[in-house]
């Protein structure tokens, strides 16, 4: 009975028109709109990977949590009923030092790298970004909209994604279900990924959505967001 459930929701993943539901969401898409959130915060980390020293001045580390925090808050990570809503964005602090001690291959992990290591980097530093996060109990909500906003390896695991994506937890077995996807449907997903939006001119930059990105996207329309 299992093995039937998920391979029906396995096709009903692949009638998804991936194409349309990624321009459903990206009629939202606008310089000065809450979806560019994540633009700005991906541009900055993926900017700065390659001179992670800055992050330790005062002014780097002030940034790049005020990035952080600025993103979370425009998804809202920092309503009442989170626990970052009694934080400031020095809270994140310890945060961005994790993020600047991850390894290599975290920040060029995507869904075409998402064999059995690949599924266990992204367990290992969603641990990682919980312990950073402490003492708040930082959920996978929260966890995976970190990661997507940082390294872009993995979809937001929110209440539209999992609906749409039809999975319940974030877990190996829904990594491996979207590893599957992938190669199934790595096409459409590669063909759908954009640049991101510059914060200075608000134009395309040379940095590309991730295929994570991509995915997080079409589902979360397809999850019922309404816009």
């Amino acid at each position: 009975m299992a093995s039937e459930r998920v391979e029906r929701t396995s096709s009903q993943r692949d009638s998804v028109d991936l194409e349309s539901a990624v321009s459903r969401y990206l009629i939202h898409r606008d310089p000065e709109a809450r979806y560019a959130s994540f633009d700005y915060c991906f541009n900055h980390f993926q900017q700065h990977r390659t001179a992670i020293a800055t992050w330790g001045h005062p002014h780097g580390m002030q940034a790049s949590c005020f990035q952080l925090a600025f993103y979370l808050a425009s998804w809202g990570m920092l309503r009442g009923s989170s626990g970052l809503f009694r934080r400031s964005a020095r809270h994140l602090a310890p945060l961005v030092e994790t993020i600047s001690n991850a390894p290599d291959e975290v920040w060029s992990l995507d869904l075409d790298g998402y064999d059995s290591h690949g599924i266990e980097l992204v367990q290992w530093t969603a641990s990682a970004i919980r312990g950073a996060l402490l003492p708040i109990e930082a959920s996978d909500t929260l966890v995976t909209k970190i990661m997507l906003g940082v390294f872009g390896c993995v979809p937001a695991f929110d209440t539209y994604f999992r609906k749409g994506f039809g999975v319940s937890t974030f877990s190996p077995a829904a990594l491996r279900q979207i590893a599957d996807f992938y190669q199934r449907n790595r096409n459409s997903i590669d063909q759908a990924r954009l640049p991101t939006l510059d914060f200075t001119s608000g134009r395309p930059t040379g940095l590309l959505y991730t295929r994570a990105k991509v995915l997080d996207m079409a589902f979360f329309i397809e999850g019922g967001y309404p816009g």
